[in-house]
């Protein structure tokens, strides 16, 4: 598939998908960009980190803003706190150059996307027995 192509596969994938889907797709995105600041931290590349980074605040931000309070209580409060931890930790690790904080980060958002995963599975599960 050509450049072109898989540009277009994506944004009909993002498009189509169910809310459910689009907050493991931005979990996804973040860990897949967190694991590339750490790689080109590591690796002293610091453009790559910068984008990357970037990247990966961008969608933690974005899961922050999208956080419904009147439905989602203390569990939103909650996700708030993390998000901007997630957010300040990624910002001392950027100044630091420190690969173990973004660990810290990945080991968060990991946890957070299995618990989500696991959330929308039963949903879907719940869902389709009705």
């Amino acid at each position: 598939m050509n450049q072109h192509g898989a540009k277009a596969y994506h944004k009909t994938s993002v498009e189509t998908a169910s809310k459910e889907r689009i907050l493991l797709m931005l979990y996804e995105g973040c860990i897949r960009h967190l694991k590339r600041c750490r790689t080109a931290m590591e690796n002293k590349q610091m453009a790559e980190k910068g984008i990357a980074l970037g990247k990966a605040q961008d969608i933690i931000n974005e899961l922050s803003n999208s956080l419904n309070f009147e439905v989602g209580g203390e569990l939103s409060k909650q996700l708030e706190a993390l998000y901007l931890h997630l957010f300040e930790q990624t910002t001392k690790a950027n100044i630091e150059n420190d690969p173990q904080k973004i660990t810290h980060c990945i080991k968060i958002m990991e946890t957070l996307y299995e618990g989500w995963k696991e959330a929308v599975a039963k949903l879907k599960g719940t869902g389709e027995k009705k």
